[in-house]
């Protein structure tokens, strides 16, 4: 149009969990508003030297960042890197371009908005401008309220119904053109070596990270897995979940375009509102992070516990030797792929903290370290939930590791293809290797079973009255 202008010359878009350039509010209007834009992420030396150098999600963080510079370069930019404090990094690249606001996504986690907090006062001091927009879950965090009172939903059923009742956002089209200010040196993205300790190495069976390879996933997924969701979505060896978590973790899929795709989908039914549940759960504990940021310490719901410290029965655990088969699978797909069937988590999960009694921060440690989709507020929120600790309206339920096996696992597959050594025993039965006879348990190299389930799910309903 002649005679329009942008409003400003240059600004800067700092990336944190919201790596694509579809439906990236930052990025779009940075872009709609500013002549020249600086498209810049951070190796944050804090989060490197604490929970986020797991090397799984590392690797995935690499490859995504790879894509998104990818997708800058062919609409005429660039992706810039740099390493150390995201706060000093961001505001000296800010003068340095003499971009007049800095964009950025918004999250819940008290590093999160420690870190927004520490930004906005530095863009004070220099008098930069910082926009801040939605884009990490469907609904932001405090968009809704109880209308009884309160400053989040604590129960999941009435979020459900109020998220449900929300109008689609507005979703961000991807900039055609990103244009570089002129004189900024891009840096280039470290090796997955030189962020890893000595010794450290990734899960061998890791997905590929990054928009494309996320978008790529969807569209399989959608046409066969959406109808099947509500009917397969628990069966452990069919594995008919989508597999997206990672993507939504790091921001490679906006979560509202994954809604709208799947609620698009002709003949999906019951399956799309399966599915948008599980994006809203997602959204749910976003919301309870952002309300409670002590979450990933401190009982949300206080039991009173007094959890049983053994070194040696959570060591087993971890390892998928605890000799419960279908709870040993679960913690060795953990190993392998970074990622675990989300049935198979509620069951390794109720397996350690009502069975073993184990404190529940043990578990999310792990599943932390591990996961590749470790988003602190579904990490911790489904820890504490499975626990009796956080959100669940039924605190002391426990899950039957052999029933759970029976029901979704019926023919074994599951366990066959992640613990070998039961690899042999045909059909249901591999579920109970210790009913077999002892000739036919010789030479299995499989361990006894570390507790006895019934008698520890009795224990608990004692402890917890």
């Amino acid at each position: 149009m002649a005679g329009w202008t942008r409003a400003m010359n240059t600004a800067l878009v700092l990336f944190t969990r919201d790596l694509r350039v579809h439906d990236q509010a930052a990025l779009a209007a940075a872009v709609r508003e500013a002549e020249h834009v600086v498209p810049l992420f951070v190796f944050d030396e804090r989060l490197l030297a604490g929970r986020c150098a797991a090397p799984n999600r590392l690797a995935f963080l690499l490859d995504s960042l790879a894509d998104l510079d990818r997708s800058l370069r062919e609409r005429g930019g660039r992706l810039i890197v740099r390493r150390g404090d995201v706060v000093r990094e961001a505001l000296r690249l800010a003068r340095a371009s003499g971009a007049e606001a800095i964009f950025l996504s918004e999250d819940v986690s008290a590093y999160a908005r420690g870190r927004c907090s520490r930004l906005r006062e530095a863009c004070t001091r220099e008098r930069i401008e910082l926009r801040v927009f939605p884009g990490i879950t469907v609904v932001p965090a405090g968009a809704l309220t109880p209308s009884g009172g309160g400053d989040h939903y604590r129960v999941f059923t009435p979020y459900w119904r109020a998220w449900s009742a929300l109008p689609h956002f507005e979703r961000a089209a991807p900039p055609r053109r990103v244009s570089l200010p002129h004189g900024i040196r891009a840096g280039s993205l470290p090796s997955l070596k030189s962020l890893l300790d000595p010794g450290d190495a990734p899960s061998p069976e890791l997905p590929a990270g990054g928009e494309r390879a996320g978008l790529a996933l969807l569209k399989r997924w959608l046409p066969r897995g959406l109808a099947e969701y509500e009917t397969r979505h628990d069966d452990l060896a069919a594995d008919r979940t989508s597999h997206l978590s990672p993507h939504l973790h790091f921001g490679c899929l906006s979560p509202a375009t994954v809604l709208a795709r799947a609620e698009s989908r002709a003949g999906a039914g019951a399956g799309a509102e399966a599915f948008a549940r599980q994006l809203c759960w997602r959204d749910f504990h976003h919301q309870v992070l952002a309300a409670r940021p002590d979450l990933p310490r401190a009982d949300y719901r206080p039991r009173g516990d007094r959890w049983r410290h053994s070194e040696r029965l959570a060591e087993a655990w971890r390892e998928g030797r605890a000799g419960y088969p279908i709870v040993d699978a679960g913690m060795r797909q953990l190993a392998r792929e970074g990622f675990m069937h989300n049935r198979a988590r509620l069951l390794v999960a109720s397996f350690l903290t009502k069975t073993l009694y184990i404190d529940w921060r043990v578990g999310a440690s792990h599943f932390d370290a591990l996961l590749v989709d470790a988003d602190l507020a579904n990490n911790v929120g489904n820890w504490q939930w499975v626990a009796g600790t956080g959100n669940d309206t039924r605190p002391n339920r426990v899950l039957n590791p052999i029933r759970q096996a029976h029901r979704f696992d019926p023919d074994g597959d599951y366990v066959r293809r992640y613990v070998p050594e039961l690899a042999a025993i045909a059909g249901r039965a591999v579920h109970e290797p210790w009913l077999l006879g002892a000739a036919a348990r010789r030479g299995l190299g499989y361990p006894k079973p570390v507790i006895d389930h019934a008698a520890a799910a009795e224990e608990l309903r004692h402890r917890r009255g």
